[in-house]
């Protein structure tokens, strides 16, 4: 939903404790969406083959149809017969503030799933554990760490309701670390860790850092600080962060640098922003590796272009 006005305006500080307040919206959009499937659907539309995991309801017919047709392989997927799909539910105003709500509904079957068995047939190259269930974040990175699984860890939402030693617990160990520049603040806070021991525990930190790009860093890496690529149009900031998160992974399944998986980032996510709903906008070969080449120059275009054969002109 869309307020045209600002939240700002309505909030009176002193009485924040006893706060209720409405506002009236021009338009209601039903949107896919969830941090997975948009993540798995970046993924896709760059050419990967992702495997989407998760815990869903008997209402996910329609949804796990749309992503089967953009190459998702949703046979991860749990389904509950009891509860729904978990909703976010979103009004922004015209500063691009947000106040939402977040129905977990059968999110919360995600901990009955074993990674184990999904790697079967293929082995798993890395697994991404984003906000879902806290009780099935926790159990995944335990199990990756165990099995020797490549993990990135992405808590991002889940930082909130997190104690320190679950925060630990979700890092530490982990192949890449995913988040926004308050999130940071908030891991090194809660954690107990300096920057430096948060680094000394992941392999590769990236920190998104909204129009100021995203700083990449690593022990024995340069420290890498890659621009955001300008949008055209500002139209909707839901999913942003999960389109970085795709473009990012597909590079470093193309065996990209991590400048260039984050430059791919930074592109796949101004694409989401220019869009309404985070799984609206298309990748278009020809488009894409223009404005790759605008943004970051010909070198950075002429490598990603040679791993972007699958997509169609």
């Amino acid at each position: 939903m869309v307020f045209d006005g600002k939240f700002a305006d309505s909030l009176v500080m002193e009485q924040l404790n006893r706060i209720s307040l409405s506002f009236l919206v021009e338009n209601l959009q039903i949107r896919r969406g969830g941090v997975a499937a948009n993540i798995a659907f970046g993924l896709a539309n760059l050419g990967v083959r992702p495997l989407l995991v998760g815990a869903v309801g008997e209402d996910f017919v329609d949804y796990r149809s749309w992503l089967d047709r953009h190459g998702v392989d949703c046979s991860g997927v749990r389904v509950s017969s009891l509860l729904h799909t978990a909703r976010f539910i979103c009004t922004t105003d015209r500063e691009q503030a947000q106040i939402a709500s977040f129905y977990a509904g059968a999110m919360a079957e995600a901990r009955e799933i074993e990674l184990g068995p999904l790697g079967r047939e293929q082995p798993l190259d890395l697994v991404l554990i984003s906000p879902n269930d806290p009780v099935a974040m926790l159990r995944h990175t335990d199990e990756c760490r165990h099995t020797g699984v490549p993990f990135a860890a992405d808590p991002s939402q889940q930082l909130a309701w997190s104690d320190g030693e679950q925060i630990r617990r979700l890092v530490d160990g982990a192949t890449y670390l995913f988040t926004n520049e308050y999130e940071a603040a908030l891991i090194e806070q809660k954690s107990g860790w300096s920057p430096d021991e948060v680094l000394g525990r992941v392999g590769i930190r990236i920190t998104t850092h909204g129009r100021d790009g995203v700083l990449v860093q690593g022990e024995g890496l340069e420290t890498v600080r890659v621009p955001a690529v300008p949008a055209e149009r500002v139209a909707d900031p839901t999913g942003v962060g999960d389109g970085f998160r795709a473009g990012f992974l597909a590079g470093l399944a193309w065996g990209l640098t991590p400048q260039r998986c984050a430059e791919v980032g930074c592109l796949l996510a101004t694409l989401v922003i220019e869009t309404v709903g985070p799984q609206e906008y298309e990748v278009g070969r020809a488009t894409f590796l223009e404005r790759l080449a605008g943004a970051y120059g010909a070198e950075a275009a002429s490598e990603v272009g040679a791993r972007l054969r699958t997509l169609l002109p």
